[in-house]
């Protein structure tokens, strides 16, 4: 693993929490995309080298309304940036880990995604993400 790619936060309302997180940061998100097969919205901020990417639900059996109708609003996962995907998820899986989608799905911000089991990662989900090859 590289580096932290971004930090995911849940959130009730995209719009509300644009609004935020823009007044915290000083300036504001620099995409929106909704990933429809997750179904979740997503808006992504950059401050410093850092980005956090805002989550909100777009169907109710979605996995980010399921977590935050159990935990609440706040850090869904921290994500990872891997040079190879594949190769990573093979390792992690030969070290024990639960790979949660052990083929890698397309996600926001062009990156190809897997996740591991909280119960592997001491309660944290951890979202491994590679650039997306260009075509």
């Amino acid at each position: 693993m590289n580096k932290i790619e971004h930090i995911g936060i849940a959130v009730k309302d995209l719009d509300k929490s644009n609004q935020l997180f823009a007044s915290l940061f000083g300036e504001t998100h620099y995409k929106i995309e909704e990933v429809a097969s997750e179904g979740v919205k997503t808006s992504f901020f950059k401050t410093g080298p850092n980005k956090i990417e805002l989550l909100e639900a777009t169907k109710p059996d979605s996995p980010i309304a399921k977590f935050i109708e159990k935990k609440g609003e706040g850090i869904h996962h921290i994500a990872f940036a891997v040079e190879d995907i594949y190769s990573e998820i093979k390792r992690l899986k030969e070290e024990g880990f639960t790979v949660l989608n052990e083929t890698p799905k397309e996600g926001a911000d062009n990156k190809l995604v897997a996740f591991l089991h909280p119960k592997t990662t001491n309660s944290v989900l951890i979202e491994l993400c590679q650039e997306k090859p260009k075509n």
